[in-house]
Order: structure tokens, then C-alpha cells, then sequence
């Protein structure tokens, strides 16, 4: 069967899958839509938090970052899972224990304020946007590939899908369609992995292969990678980093505080029969996780790998040892009709020279070669984990069905945080602020239309995506680590945290992110728009724009410190809340001995 009949039979079959089950789970009250019920297993939950959390940033993306950029893409595997721990520890069970359905309404309670649920909202919004941005590039990418559509069709088809179950389904559809969600997208994230792992060292799991001998017992895998980068005048790929050693620090930071204030992600939590089950939740989740995460690595740098004997064959100094265009695999041809892989003969020699031509040294020996530049003008880090399959040669089910996961990984993640700004608009400003008295029957119908207008909102903004997908969501996970993630901690363990702190630390540390963001990379969407330039020069301490929300997130905490202690302190009961959320239940008062 041809690549194109089974990759529609795979992915066809997969989303008549979750639309089935929306049918089966659909929400017929608000604790059903917001909440599902607060009747998920933990370890359900924990499955569908994973795949909630998968998005196409860690499925498509991710793997692609540690392609090219080697060690210096572990800023995401320790950022993300480490964010987990933080939640797990610090912010899950508290929050179940407080029993609302959003992280507004609890900013809102716990600080006495609308101003605060409605700055609290604004938050939510501009990260959850930002983040379902990274999923539509996603979908766009697998969709005009593999399904021989343009990316704007392949968006319209994903928001479509989402549009029946999430809609009809809210949490509760969500949650069990996320589930499945997880299988597929882990099933089709480590069978190819596996296959190329034992062609390219002879060792079956992936986790091992990485540090395993090439399987002729030549070296081993990370030194026969080192060696073709250098020799064409790449960095090191086992030392490579992200900027300076403070970045590194910085952009793991916000990643990891920025995983544990994603209103997405928190509202799993409130999932769950009780609070206990919020913290094995929380464990389950990174049981999960860990398989795809742990499997990365190694789809990364045998991705590369596999990337440059393709292209630049034999050794650097044998210019006829460069593959010759036309007779360059199939692959090469299918990705570059999408535009993602783009090649130009620079020198007319009719073969291509892949090399860092900004390396000078190097520059210097492909002159003599003849070489004009690199001939390979756009290879999309997007495309490696889709396209590693056919650039190993697979067979067509294999391929099939790592792009059904890539989308099932898009999908869930942006149902989840559809539903998280939906419900932050319906639940949040118009029950919680403009309209308290409203039915419960009312409410749900706002809330679906909310998420409706989320989705077309979020199709408008995924057509013109600002970034790769894993770089736009580092950018929504500084945005929720500058804002939502101190107002939740502060919350919790700080009981002399008040109103006009949390509005003043929310503002600050989201307006400076915003700020770096923009005079960096220009106003979302907006080209030229960039008011002080672009150039890793005029970094603030040569943090990256991606990495400033740990900075962020150091502005809000001071600042709501500051002035909590400047003003009057909270109410005594609100005092009082706070050192309940963090007593056990059941626990009794301390005696002394």
C-alpha cells in the first residue's frame, strides 16, 4: 500500500477514534465541562495530563532542537520534567484541596479581588495563546506532508477536529479522548525509534543505543556524530550550549517555574476524587512522560546523523563524494515540495555542499573546494522527527503512523488549553465578575461558544506562526512562569501576600517578559515591529528572549513582595485559608511533643 492510502487509513482511523469517544464522554453539566466531574483515576489522569502536556512541541519539535543544537537542547528535557517535580511537590494538592475549577478563581478568592481573577485571566490568555500557536505549527507541518495538503487546509482540518470533540466533550471528552491521544502518540514516537536505533547500533532500545557503538564497531554513536559535524565545520555536538552558561540556567528555569504555573496543566489536578490522588496524578504523569522523554535524545542525534550521510557523503576533502542532486532519495524530494527543506546550487556543480559556512576556518578549505556556500538554504528543525522514518527508509505503516501520533501530540494539547482559556472566559469574567447570577445551563452554552471562538482565534494566530513550535512555547512558558506561577506560590506559602501585591507582581513580571519578548523578536505577528533590534548583543546578560521568564518571574516575586509589605495585609479569614490549603486533612493541631 502506498505511503499516502495508509497514511490516511491511520490517521482517518485515529480521529475517528476521539470524535467516537466525544460522542460517548460528551459534558452535560459544568462540573462535566470545567472539571469532568472530579471523577478521573489518578493514574487516567496521569495519562491524559501526559499527553496534555506532549504537545507537538515535545513530539515534532524537541527532538529536532536536540538535532541541531546537540547538548544544549537538554534545557528542555530538564526544564520540562523538572517542572513537574515542582508541581507535584508544591503547587497540585493544594490546589485540589482548595476545589475550585480554575487558577483564576483561586488568584481571585485567595486574594480578595476581581481585579485580581481578571489580571489572573488576561495571563492565562496570552500564554495559552501563545502556546496553542506552537500546536497548529504542528498540525500545519504534518498535514502538508503527509496528507499532500497546504498548511493553511491542514489547519483548518485540525482546528475542525478539535472544534467537534472539545467543544462537545469539555473536560470530560477531553480527558478520555487524551488518553487514547497518549497511546497513539507514544506508540508512534517509539516503534521508529526502536527500527532506527537497531539499524544504526545494533541496539534495540533507543535509551541505550544513544551511548552504544555504531554497528560495525567502528565508535561509537556520539563520536561518529561528533565527527561528521566537525568535519563540516559544525559546533561539537556533544558540548554545544545555548548561549552562555547563565542562559542555559535561565531558559531551564523559566521552562521548569513556566511548566508549574501552566493553567492548562493545573487544571488536571482539579480533575481527581480527592487530593491525594492530585499528587499521584502528578507521579503517573511523569512515569509517562519519562518513556518519550528519555527516548528524545536519541531520535535527536540519530536524526542528524542520518541527515548528514545523506546529504554530504564521504569524507569533507572528496568534493565528488557530495551527493548529486538529482540523484538525491525520495524524501529530500517529498519534504521540499512543502517548502520546509529548501535547496540551492550556489555553484552550479549540480550537488550539495552542507556545511557551516559561518565558520571562518572551515569557510577557508570549502573555497578551495569550490564550495559558494551552504547549498542546503532551509533545513526546518520541525520536519526531523517526521521525516526521520523515511530518511531511514521504514517501511510506509512506520511512517503512517508517527504522523498520526505527531498530530494526536498537537491535538490534545491544544484541546486542553482551548478548554483552559475558554472556561478562564466563561466561568472566570462572566460568571465569576459580569454576570454571577447566570444558569448553569447558560453558563455551559457560553463556555462552548468561548471555546469556539478560542479555537478560530487560535487558527488565525497558527497561520502565521511567529517561531518554530518548540520556540514559540518557550516564549507562552515565560509567560506563565512571570505571572501565574509566583501569584501560586505566593499564594500558598506566603500568607502576608496581598491583594495589590498579586495585581502589581502579576503586571510587572509579565509586562517586563512581554517587553523583552517584543523589542527581540517584534510584536507577535506584526513583521518589523522590532523597536530595538534583534541581535544577541542587546541581550540583557545574553539571556535569550525564550529564557527571560525566570527574570520575569524574579521582577513579580519582588515586586509582590514589596509591596504586600508596604500595604495593609490580607483579611484574617483569608489568613487563615491559607494555612488551611496547606494542613492535611484530617490533621489535628500540633501539640508540641
Amino acid at each position: 500500500m502506498d505511503l499516502q492510502t495508509m497514511t490516511y487509513l491511520v490517521v482517518g482511523a485515529s480521529f475517528a477514534l476521539y470524535i467516537g469517544i466525544a460522542f460517548w464522554a460528551r459534558a452535560s453539566t459544568t462540573g462535566e465541562f470545567y472539571v469532568a466531574g472530579k471523577g478521573i483515576h489518578p493514574v487516567s489522569n496521569g495519562m491524559a495530563t501526559a499527553a496534555d502536556w506532549m504537545s507537538a512541541a515535545s513530539f515534532i519539535s524537541m527532538a529536532g532542537l536536540i538535532a541541531f543544537n546537540g547538548y544544549g537542547a537538554s534545557v528542555f528535557l530538564m526544564g520540562w520534567t523538572g517542572g513537574y517535580v515542582l508541581l507535584a511537590m508544591l503547587l497540585a494538592p493544594y490546589l485540589r484541596k482548595f476545589g475550585k475549577f480554575t487558577v483564576p478563581e483561586f488568584i481571585g478568592d485567595r486574594y480578595y479581588s476581581r481585579t485580581a481573577r481578571i489580571v489572573a485571566v488576561i495571563c492565562l490568555i496570552l500564554a495559552s495563546v501563545t502556546y496553542v500557536i506552537g500546536q497548529m505549527k504542528g498540525i500545519g507541518v504534518a498535514f502538508s506532508r503527509f496528507l499532500e495538503t497546504d498548511y493553511d487546509t491542514g489547519l483548518f482540518i485540525g482546528m475542525g477536529i478539535v472544534f467537534i470533540y472539545a467543544v462537545m466533550g469539555g473536560m470530560k471528552g477531553i480527558t478520555y479522548t487524551q488518553i487514547a491521544q497518549y497511546c497513539v502518540l507514544i506508540f508512534a514516537y517509539t516503534v521508529p525509534a526502536i527500527f532506527i536505533s537497531m539499524n544504526i547500533t545494533g541496539v534495540p532500545l533507543p535509551q541505550l543505543g544513544l551511548g552504544a557503538n555504531m554497528a560495525d564497531g567502528s565508535m561509537t554513536m556520539l563520536d561518529k556524530l561528533d565527527l561528521v559535524v566537525t568535519d563540516l565545520g559544525f559546533k561539537e555536538y556533544t558540548t554545544q550550549v545555548l548561549g552562555s552558561q547563565l542562559n542555559m540556567f535561565a531558559y531551564t528555569l523559566s521552562l521548569m517555574i513556566g511548566t508549574a504555573g501552566l493553567p492548562h496543566v493545573i487544571i488536571r489536578f482539579f480533575t481527581v476524587p480527592k487530593v491525594r490522588d492530585a499528587r499521584a496524578s502528578a507521579g503517573w504523569a511523569l512515569v509517562f512522560i519519562a518513556i518519550l522523554y528519555t527516548t528524545a535524545p536519541a531520535v535527536g542525534a540519530m536524526a542528524r546523523l542520518n541527515l548528514m550521510e545523506t546529504i554530504q557523503t564521504g569524507p569533507v576533502g572528496e568534493v565528488t563524494a557530495n551527493l548529486a542532486y538529482e540523484d538525491r532519495p525520495q524524501w529530500f524530494k517529498n519534504w521540499e515540495t512543502t517548502g520546509l527543506l529548501q535547496f540551492e546550487d550556489k555553484n552550479g556543480d549540480g550537488r550539495i555542499q552542507y556545511y557551516n559556512d559561518k565558520n571562518e576556518e572551515f569557510a577557508e578549505r570549502a573555497a578551495a573546494y569550490g564550495w559558494q556556500g551552504n547549498e542546503m538554504v532551509k533545513v526546518d528543525r520541525d520536519i526531523m522527527v517526521l521525516a526521520n522514518p523515511e530518511i531511514a527508509n521504514l517501511p510506509n505503516w512506520v511512517i503512517a503512523l508517527v504522523v498520526a501520533g505527531g498530530l494526536a501530540a498537537a491535538l490534545s494539547t491544544a484541546a486542553g488549553l482551548l478548554l483552559a482559556i475558554a472556561s478562564s472566559i466563561s466561568h472566570d469574567l462572566l460568571k465569576g465578575v459580569f454576570a454571577p447570577n447566570i444558569s448553569e445551563k447558560n453558563e455551559l452554552m457560553a463556555g462552548r461558544i468561548a471555546m469556539a471562538g478560542a479555537i478560530a482565534l487560535a487558527g488565525y494566530f497558527g497561520l502565521h506562526p511567529p517561531d518554530f513550535a518548540a520556540g514559540t512555547v518557550a516564549i507562552a512558558f515565560g509567560l506563565a512562569a512571570s505571572s501565574i506561577f509566583p501569584a501560586l506560590m505566593m499564594g500558598i506559602f506566603n500568607k502576608r501576600a496581598n491583594r495589590a501585591g498579586a495585581i502589581w507582581g502579576m503586571i510587572s513580571g509579565i509586562g517586563v517578559t512581554m517587553l523583552y519578548v517584543f523589542q527581540h523578536k517584534g510584536i507577535m505577528f506584526i513583521p518589523g515591529t522590532e523597536f530595538l533590534g534583534s541581535m544577541e548583543p542587546n541581550w540583557f546578560l545574553g539571556i535569550s528572549p525564550n529564557a527571560f521568564g525566570a527574570v520575569g518571574a524574579i521582577v513579580n516575586f519582588a515586586v509582590a513582595i514589596t509591596v504586600s509589605k508596604l500595604t495593609a495585609p490580607p483579611p484574617e479569614h483569608i489568613q487563615h485559608l491559607v494555612e488551611d490549603i496547606r494542613v492535611p486533612s484530617g490533621a489535628g493541631a500540633a501539640t508540641g511533643h
